[in-house]
């Protein structure tokens, strides 16, 4: 499956998650997408991606790291349906708002934790998640001034 596609139904799941468990099983979700995408930009993607999306790899792991790892059913991991990232930029520009949007969520369950650990598990996740999303504007910034390049080595 696409990439957009993914992050899309991330959203979705994200957005209509249950209680703290769900929720927390889509975040974690979340960022095993960003993990993958991250990857495969860094093995596929254009070349002036490539080091910013292992800083990605490795942030989304960390947040993947600092929550409980949810159990899913044979089929249920979004992230190992990855199949195909399609256009750069619209990746990026749609997984920073899944990220965004990661990041609202764990504040919430930070508020909700009824316990230090719990409390501490979220704000490391919030974090990773926000970290993550700094990489996805730096790496379309890195298109942008791509394109730019681009474009006056055309016009001149």
């Amino acid at each position: 499956m696409d990439a957009v596609r993914l992050i899309e139904a991330s959203r979705r799941a994200l957005t209509t998650a249950g209680g703290l468990p769900e929720l927390s099983a889509e975040v974690w979700q979340a960022q095993a997408l960003a993990q993958a995408i991250g990857s495969r930009l860094a093995v596929t993607g254009p070349p002036e991606l490539r080091g910013e999306a292992l800083g990605l790899t490795e942030l989304a792991g960390r947040g993947c790291g600092v929550l409980d790892t949810p159990r899913l059913g044979a089929g249920e991991l979004r992230a190992a349906l990855l199949t195909d990232l399609g256009d750069a930029r619209q990746v990026l520009l749609h997984l920073g708002g899944l990220l965004g949007e990661v990041g609202i969520a764990l504040v919430g369950m930070a508020s909700a934790a009824e316990d230090e650990a719990s409390y501490w598990q979220c704000v490391e996740a919030i974090d990773a998640a926000d970290e993550s999303r700094d990489r996805v504007l730096e790496m379309l910034r890195k298109l942008a001034d791509r394109d730019r390049a681009l474009a006056e080595r055309e016009a001149g």
